[in-house]
């Protein structure tokens, strides 16, 4: 999909610099993997502590179990 961004470009040049990579196009879509990346990793975070565990569960028993 073709799109026409205007993107700061020292911004480029640094993320660039920082990623070892030359072009522009990988720049950004690397960017916005590591965003939604970021992102998703946020979700899971914010489950902690929202889990309510059976004070009764023996897990070592569950080892055993066949």
């Amino acid at each position: 999909m073709a799109t026409n961004l205007a993107i700061d470009d020292d911004l480029l040049v640094i993320a660039q610099d920082i990623a070892g990579i030359k072009t522009k196009k990988e720049t950004v879509n690397l960017a916005l993997k590591e965003f939604i990346q970021r992102r998703k990793q946020k979700e899971i975070f914010d489950l902690f502590g929202s889990v309510e565990y059976d004070d009764d569960y023996d897990y070592k028993k569950m080892r055993n179990w066949k």
